[in-house]
């Protein structure tokens, strides 16, 4: 919930109300009585960042991660590696059957 600055115009008397976005602003001043009270504007309350930092990089998503991987020169170490690491993954798997669901037979209508 939103806090709120109110001035009256009568009795320049200036508070703060801590009160919910769907409430209807206050008419009546606490002190004086009067149906002079305005809502002020406010610069509101800003953002608190606690942390170490907050960059933009922090938060892309997965596809501009792959992308950038992709657009890194290879160098013939990494090539030699690639290559290593493309043998044993080329082994064959051996394909897992599924369990085959059994249904009912149809009922014929006549």
């Amino acid at each position: 919930m939103p806090t709120y600055d109110y001035s009256c115009d009568a009795c320049k008397h200036e508070f703060e109300v801590f009160e919910p976005i769907t409430a209807q602003p206050q008419k009546k001043c606490p002190k004086c009585k009067k149906n002079k009270l305005r809502r002020l504007f406010g610069a509101g309350g800003g953002l608190i960042f606690k942390g170490s930092g907050f960059y933009q990089t922090d938060y892309r998503p997965e596809s501009y991660k792959k992308a950038a991987e992709a657009d890194k020169p290879k160098t013939d170490s990494d090539s030699s590696k690639d290559t290593a690491a493309n043998k044993s993954e080329a082994k064959p798997t051996p394909a897992k059957s599924e369990p085959k669901s059994e249904s009912k037979p149809a009922k014929h209508r006549r």
